[in-house]
């Protein structure tokens, strides 16, 4: 169930049994082949799957990230760290107000990191507020499912190329990984990834995705006992 389905009766009647909300922080970047908003597709999709099981409202989406790297790539549309920093706390400070006291966030961008700082501080703010963060790809599940698959996991590979996410046909070949050092601008980043994935595989066996998602959709149920 997601706001947009809601008036604002429902939300109301919604609080008087649960006070728990998931918040979905994506990105609109390049993903080479993939969807531009890759970062916001797989959070999201998971955020409604658990919602179907459970109930849960699903706040509306926040479909901006950090992503100033990338925006020699056309279609990349980029927040400074301050303005999402910002605007999660204003959209949680909205949350509290009404009575969601349990916050689950899930994000779909590496790059938006930085806004477990302001968290900190927001939680300092509120002492009976609960928000609990979860990147899907840093999931202990995922990565024992790639160790097991023998495939490295990068941006814009084989990760992420689930069905709701493509766009287009896939490059069959692998793609060696680049080398570089240091911190990039957006146009050397442009440079050294060319197409924009990160290298290897572009994408793999369906099973293997379908495994990782449900993987992450059990994470997220466990995560929503707020224990």
């Amino acid at each position: 169930m997601r706001f947009e389905e809601c008036n604002w009766m429902d939300v109301d009647n919604y609080l008087k049994n649960d006070d728990r909300v998931i918040l979905v922080i994506g990105a609109c970047e390049q993903h080479a082949y993939l969807s531009l908003l890759t970062d916001t597709r797989i959070p999201l999709a998971l955020a409604d799957a658990v919602s179907t099981e459970t109930g849960i409202v699903v706040a509306p989406v926040i479909n901006f990230g950090i992503s100033s790297y990338f925006l020699s790539y056309p279609g990349t549309i980029s927040l400074r760290t301050k303005t999402l920093m910002n605007l999660v706390e204003d959209v949680i400070d909205s949350l509290y107000h009404h009575g969601f006291k349990k916050i689950l966030i899930l994000n779909g961008h590496g790059g938006n990191d930085p806004v477990k700082g302001r968290l900190n501080e927001i939680l300092n703010k509120y002492s009976d507020l609960r928000v609990i963060w979860y990147a899907w790809w840093q999931s202990h599940s995922v990565e024992k499912i790639a160790i097991e698959n023998d495939i490295k996991p990068a941006h814009a590979n084989w990760l992420e190329a689930f069905p709701f996410t493509r766009v287009g046909e896939l490059p069959k070949t692998e793609k060696t990984p680049p080398h570089y050092q240091g911190l990039l601008s957006a146009d050397s980043t442009k440079s050294v990834f060319q197409d924009g994935s990160f290298g290897g595989p572009y994408e793999v066996d369906q099973s293997i995705m379908n495994e990782i998602f449900y993987a992450c959709y059990l994470d997220i149920l466990n995560l929503l006992k707020f224990e």
